[in-house]
């Protein structure tokens, strides 16, 4: 068995166990680098300003958070954002340039692979 998983949410459970079973059906592993990701305590996951999504992004790519995007500075190009949690103002600066914000288990269901994602942090 796998390691213990100490989180209380029963949502962030069920996904962190749908990742793995991702990653077992699948064989592709970003399934397994996100769950272990989001398997950290909640004040080490991933907390990401729109700036820097924009800086580590190309047009048309989609871009994975394991944790919450926050809304700092602004995007210039559209992108697909997938992540944990979404600011108000964030998803609304993604949507208004005419981006995607995506849910982390949604993604699984669009792209099973996992391919062409970029993880950032």
């Amino acid at each position: 068995m796998g390691k213990r998983i100490n989180k209380t949410n029963p949502n962030l459970i069920e996904l962190i166990r749908n990742l793995k079973d991702k990653y077992a059906i699948e064989g592709s592993v970003i399934w397994k680098d996100v769950a272990k990701r989001l398997e950290r305590a909640t004040r080490k996951r991933a907390e990401v300003n729109l700036s820097t999504i924009n800086r580590c992004s190309t047009d048309d790519e989609t871009v994975l958070i394991p944790g919450k995007v926050l809304s700092s500075g602004s995007l210039d190009h559209k992108v697909k954002v997938v992540a944990l949690n979404f600011s108000e103002s964030a998803k609304e600066k993604v949507e208004n340039i005419g981006g995607e914000c995506i849910q982390i288990k949604d993604i699984m269901e669009i792209n099973p692979k996992g391919s062409n994602i970029r993880i950032l942090e």
